[in-house]
């Protein structure tokens, strides 16, 4: 894959571009399932403009379709569309004039996900004309054409690209669904004017995606306000806790780690990527190189003001995330700990008794030790007397009676004489009783 990976970084590079032209950028969120069918989407198209569909393995593709630019590319959690089209010269942006509606609008509306972004951009060359001549009312035909396109009161504007040209944008969504920007291009080569409306478009594309982490941030608010006021009734229970209440605590307890750690890996990966999206709105729009445009707002400034509470929103959520899961595992350890020093008590309670019972055993073991040697001499001289009396025909002196007699004592002393030994060689082989409980 050495070639792959090395051609990747000039996989979607800008492309040079020259004003005036209209761009129609849209970004469709998609599944897995969706995405595979953008690519079917685009090579339906290709096909009815006899052009070779797209292989499956293809994530970019750009193409030329009747004068008009098609770049699509599939990213993680959305595919781009931008279709770009070039003005005559000396035309001036007009609403009606869009890109995309070069193409036919009923595979426009068929574009596979659901519509994230929808953005209409004119850029047109920047004359010179335009900042000296002055209407009646003393309003230039620039600043007419912007307020013409874009709505006044949300209108923000900057000096980009070092100064050489200037972007008006109102981040609004006018009628047909789109929101509009405009460029007035200065001295800018083809390739720096592409790299300037890549940054455009990809703030606002990256800026989308960034609020999407922004209602799951909403909703997790009030759960986590419903777990954190659980997880403080529990403290208070556990520290007023009898021992037969602690088994019940510690399911409530691991009842609430599980809800916790469920909504955290739920919504880990889109608060991930929500931060993700902010940083790449930050650098874009670091690399556009602004300046303020008297009376109006610059795009960082708008940003900062607008933005910022919903990246806020997010960060906190993702905070209080980690602070309720950390403070949950602790009180399950601090409850744990308790449980198990009273397994141990139990444990440490549960080996006396059984020191006291081998104790116990010992005892009725010597006492029945008399017992066990009478009863052994006693089957041990039986088998002496069947022995004497068979002996006795062979020529064995004494009866049957009088050698058992004499041999009780002799085989009793045996006997005892074995069973002690046999205790202390057990004894001095170590096997001892167990220790007695601490305390005792």
């Amino acid at each position: 894959q050495r070639v792959a990976r090395h051609n990747e970084i000039h996989a979607r590079l800008p492309e040079p571009m020259t004003a005036p032209l209209v761009i129609s950028h849209v970004v469709m969120l998609t599944n897995a399932a969706e995405r595979a069918a953008s690519r079917e989407h685009l090579s339906s198209l290709l096909r009815d403009n006899h052009l070779p569909a797209l292989d499956a393995q293809v994530s970019h593709s750009r193409h030329t379709l009747g004068g008009v630019r098609v770049r699509w590319e599939r990213h993680t959690e959305f595919v781009s569309w931008t279709f770009m089209r070039p003005l005559d010269a000396g035309a001036q942006p007009d609403a009606n004039v869009t890109a995309c509606a070069a193409l036919p609008a009923t595979w426009i509306d068929a574009l596979p996900g659901q519509r994230l972004v929808a953005m209409h951009l004119w850029a047109s060359p920047q004359d010179a004309d335009d900042e000296s001549g002055e209407k009646a009312d003393g309003v230039s035909a620039r600043e007419a054409l912007v307020r013409r396109m874009l709505r006044d009161e949300t209108l923000i504007g900057s000096a980009v690209g070092d100064g050489q040209s200037e972007a008006y944008t109102d981040f609004a969504l006018h009628p047909d669904g789109f929101s509009r920007m405009l460029l007035f291009v200065g001295n800018t080569s083809p390739r720096g004017l592409g790299r300037l409306i890549q940054r455009l478009l990809e703030i606002e594309t990256y800026r989308m995606a960034a609020l999407m982490g922004f209602p799951a941030a909403l909703q997790v608010s009030g759960e986590l306000t419903h777990a954190e006021r659980d997880l403080s009734e529990l403290a208070t229970a556990i520290r007023a806790a009898q021992r037969h209440d602690e088994p019940q605590l510690l399911d409530r307890l691991t009842h609430l780690a599980g809800q916790i750690e469920s909504q955290y890996a739920a919504l880990h990966s889109r608060f991930s990527a929500s931060a993700a999206y902010f940083s790449l709105v930050d650098k874009r729009i670091s690399e556009l190189g602004e300046t303020r445009i008297d009376g109006l707002q610059t795009i960082r400034e708008f940003m900062d003001r607008r933005l910022s509470p919903a990246r806020n929103t997010c960060e906190w959520a993702v905070r209080r995330q980690d602070a309720l899961s950390q403070r949950v595992s602790r009180m399950s350890n601090l409850l744990r700990t308790r449980v198990e020093i009273k397994q141990q008590q139990n444990s440490e309670a549960l080996l006396g008794a059984m020191n006291q019972r081998q104790d116990l055993q010992l005892k009725l073991q010597s006492t029945v030790e008399g017992l066990s040697v009478a009863a052994i001499t006693y089957y041990i001289v039986g088998l002496i007397s069947y022995l004497a009396k068979g002996a006795q025909s062979l020529g064995w002196p004494f009866g049957p009676e009088a050698t058992a007699a004499v041999a009780i004592p002799v085989v009793a002393i045996s006997v005892w004489w074995s069973i002690r030994r046999l205790h202390q060689k057990i004894l001095h082989t170590g096997v001892a009783a167990p220790p007695p409980p601490p305390g005792s």
